[in-house]
């Protein structure tokens, strides 16, 4: 809608707008919806409020930054043209400034001044534009908050307090009359600064000196130190205002004559442009996808082969949380990757659900129950949990290594590791790389550029200079290549569907590209098997009980020994399930010294027993048990013998297990029955746990129904607030905003009335926990000391007691 006059607040050049710049306003600004404000007024006050203005010039591209800062400087209100005078010039400067830059100020600035306006930072009609005064305090310069500009205070900001005398002295050096008062002497000076002409006249008779003083503050910091006896080129511009005192030692340029020698330009290098992201390299978009689908599989058995490393309970959490950097080093070793990897493939699978802590006493880290449906998947479905995840995630494995605000080590798992920016930040990467032609690899230095134009007040800056924001970027693109979301640098194809076309649809374009898993491995005679490719899930588990992996890459080699066998013995395989087990799965016939291998280890596995006495060993042969009494290395098991061919220890039968598996013999466990305990690998699992929750960055973007239900709300407050009441003929009228006094008579005598008529009224109605509030209601039915009414204020049918309403008025029509 609009206004035939100009708004002369931010409130009423909000009330002046349509729903859907309401709704677009509380779209990008969606911290003024918490709670939902009550009318135009409370919208307008919030909009203002510190707080909100800073997250809103935190969300400005770098072009819209500085238009917003070039508003700051300039007086208010401003026209249009000053504006675009502080953007491009005058056309008189040193050259810095390109015709073509102009050209493209001239452009691009009415759409920054559009995105200030929509987000209620700048209000006004074009020939009065105001910034919010809270944005024109957080972006003008001072002492204490040097502008981004580099400009410094206004004449009269910086002659405030100046004596009169010194004001004409400084008018007469400059060659200007005597004046009366202060004020007309800083209009006088004031003047001579913003004329072209005569401020060419009077730098012309400056010494050199003064002019390399004049070049070093021009484009700020304006502020300089000076001695109670300054140098003659000082002097000289201390003298006539150029150099005007702050306090006993500073003294500063004033902004006028800044402006001048900056040929009328805020900024020394205006941006309406976002940086070009350029590429380093083009590839085949097939090799691409084919590059990344590679490393997607890898991903995928890299964070199933973490999560078998953890299967029987993992590392102990630490007291404060997090895994330690000895266990991250340990976990790195298994992996065979560097720390920073593993801290991510740890990460990565806490985020997406497939980790967490136990929770028992000695709390430890284990699979969750999601693991094993996450292994049921197809290989392309597992992936695009763990990118899905990685997507959403706001932990930041980057930071593990570093140290917080305090200066404590942030460790993998551990608290501290959210970064509410992480998730926006990976988007947009891939966005920037969607952007690009299939196949294109982008520069990453470029990329950082980009980011910083669109956000150049976000991030904390690091030691190393580089702010969050950008560290994200890099570690994102790191992540990307280990995760297969991007092969050789270039975005994938399956990755590009993941982002516009869904799960469903990305793991379609990745499931082709996978190895197909193998049935079959090739064994060797120096006892090893070769697994040319990935082997089918019964096949890897089996393999991996019987023997162990000793390379891995594009054929995994596994090595058998006699504590690999007598592993899978342990499990409840016979030496006759080991031999029909290789028979079948390899391509090559069974080594005869592998065959010999699994019948040495199964004749003397489970010759010796062992139980729980404490614990025991027994024996058909005594002579076994006399060999271990008399072997030193047993000293340790504090054993004796209380049969012929039985031994009791102190040891725990765990340790009296491994003790005499030490000592080169093959013991098995038995229950309290006598039978053999088979024992598998460990499957701990933790209880139920859901994945991490993002920690979000400020309230979330509305969606449609809750703008449109939002903007009606704040309408109808508004027309409650500021709707004309009728009032009575007799008695004072009520002061503006106050609830409306009227007897329970009247009160149902008028909502009554009300209801036969269809009108509406204005109550005062006071809840259950005692808060006044305003309503315009249409009044439906009136009975049992209720009223039924559409509530305008809340958009829906309410009832209200009669003996709650305070008063009734009518609206004046």
């Amino acid at each position: 809608m609009g206004t035939t006059t100009p708004p002369r607040t931010l409130a009423e050049a909000l009330r002046a707008r349509d729903d859907e710049s309401l709704a677009g306003l509380l779209r990008a600004r969606p911290d003024l919806l918490s709670p939902v404000p009550g009318d135009i007024t409370q919208l307008a006050t919030r909009a203002g409020t510190r707080a909100s203005v800073v997250r809103a010039l935190e969300h400005l591209d770098r072009f819209a930054l500085q238009t917003a800062e070039a508003l700051a400087v300039a007086p208010d209100p401003a026209p249009y043209g000053t504006l675009l005078g502080l953007m491009t010039g005058d056309g008189q400067d040193d050259g810095e400034q390109r015709d073509d830059a102009g050209a493209a100020i001239t452009e691009a600035l009415p759409g920054a001044l559009g995105t200030l306006r929509e987000q209620a930072l700048v209000w006004g009609e074009d020939d009065r534009l105001r910034l919010v005064r809270t944005a024109r305090e957080l972006l003008s310069p001072s002492p204490q908050h040097p502008s981004p500009t580099g400009l410094g205070p206004t004449v009269a900001e910086a002659t405030a307090g100046m004596s009169p005398g010194r004001l004409q002295e400084i008018l007469a050096a400059a060659g200007l009359p005597a004046t009366h008062d202060p004020v007309s002497a800083v209009t006088a000076l004031t003047a001579l600064f913003t004329d072209r002409a005569r401020m060419g006249e009077l730098l012309d008779t400056a010494p050199m000196e003064a002019l390399a003083v004049l070049d070093r503050l021009v484009w700020g910091p304006p502020y300089g130190e000076v001695t109670p006896n300054p140098a003659p080129p000082v002097k000289w511009l201390r003298d006539r205002g150029l150099l005007l005192p702050v306090s006993t030692r500073t003294v500063v340029l004033p902004r006028e004559a800044a402006l001048h020698l900056r040929a009328g330009r805020a900024h020394r290098v205006p941006e309406p442009r976002p940086p070009v992201v350029a590429a380093v390299a083009e590839r085949d978009p097939q090799a691409v996808d084919s590059a990344a689908a590679g490393q997607a599989f890898l991903a995928v058995s890299t964070v199933e082969e973490l999560l078998k490393l953890w299967n029987g309970g993992g590392p102990v959490v630490l007291r404060a949380g997090g895994l330690s950097v000895r266990e991250l080093r340990k976990t790195a070793t298994a992996l065979d990757v560097q720390e920073p990897v593993a801290a991510f493939w740890v990460e990565l699978a806490y985020a997406a659900g497939l980790l967490a802590s136990d929770g028992e006493a000695d709390e430890r880290y284990a699979p969750t129950p999601a693991y094993d449906e996450w292994l049921e998947r197809p290989a392309q479905e597992r992936w695009v949990v763990l990118a899905t995840a990685w997507l959403t995630a706001t932990r930041t494995s980057g930071l593990v290594g570093g140290q917080d605000a305090k200066g404590r080590a942030l460790s993998a798992l551990g608290p501290d590791l959210d970064r509410s920016v992480a998730p926006e930040v990976r988007h947009r990467v891939l966005a920037l790389l969607d952007a690009l032609p299939a196949g294109t690899a982008p520069d990453p230095e470029t990329v950082l550029a980009r980011l910083r134009w669109e956000r150049p007040l976000r991030g904390a800056t690091a030691g190393d200079g580089m702010d969050l924001r950008s560290r994200v970027a890099l570690w994102t693109l790191n992540e990307s290549e280990l995760l297969g979301i991007t092969g050789r640098g270039a975005l994938a194809s399956q990755t590009r569907a993941l982002l516009t076309g869904g799960p469903a649809e990305a793991a379609g374009l990745l499931a082709p590209l996978l190895p197909e898993p193998l049935d079959h491995v090739l064994l060797q005679a120096d006892l090893t098997a070769v697994a040319p490719g990935p082997l089918e899930r019964p096949l890897a588990e089996m393999l991996g009980a019987l023997a162990d992996i000793e390379s891995k890459g594009g054929a995994t080699v596994y090595r058998f020994t006699p504590g690999s066998v007598r592993r899978a013995l342990d499990a409840g395989q016979t030496a006759a399930d080991l031999h029909a087990f290789l028979a079948t799965h390899s391509r090559t016939p069974v080594p005869q010294p592998l065959s010999y291998l699994i019948d040495d280890v199964a004749r003397r596995h489970g010759h010796l027993r062992i139980g729980a006495a404490s614990s025991y060993v027994r024996c058909d042969d005594e002579a076994v048990l006399g060999e271990i009494l008399a072997d030193k290395r047993s000293a340790a098991l504090r054993l004796r013998r209380i049969a012929p061919t039985v031994l009791a220890a102190l040891a725990d039968p765990a340790s009296l297990l491994d003790g005499l598996r030490e000592m080169g013999y093959a013991p098995a466990a038995e229950s309290a029955d006598g039978d053999v305990l088979i024992t598998r690998a460990g499957a701990h699992r933790t209880p139920p746990r859901s994945a991490p929750a993002p920690v979000p960055e400020g309230p979330p973007v509305p969606d449609t129904t809750l703008l449109g239900a939002a903007v009606r709300a704040i309408r109808a407050g508004d027309n409650a607030a500021t709707v004309v009441k009728a009032q009575p003929d007799t008695g004072p009228a009520a002061p503006p905003g106050t609830l409306p006094r009227t007897t329970p008579a009247e009160t149902l005598v008028t909502v009554q009335a009300a209801a036969m008529t269809g009108s509406t009224v204005w109550i005062g109605y006071v809840n259950a926990e005692g808060a006044a509030s305003q309503r315009v209601i249409a009044p439906v039915r009136v009975e049992g000391g209720f009223v039924t009414a559409y509530d305008h204020t809340a958009d829906e049918v309410r009832t209200y007691p009669l003996h709650r309403i305070t008063g009734v008025a009518e609206l004046a029509e």
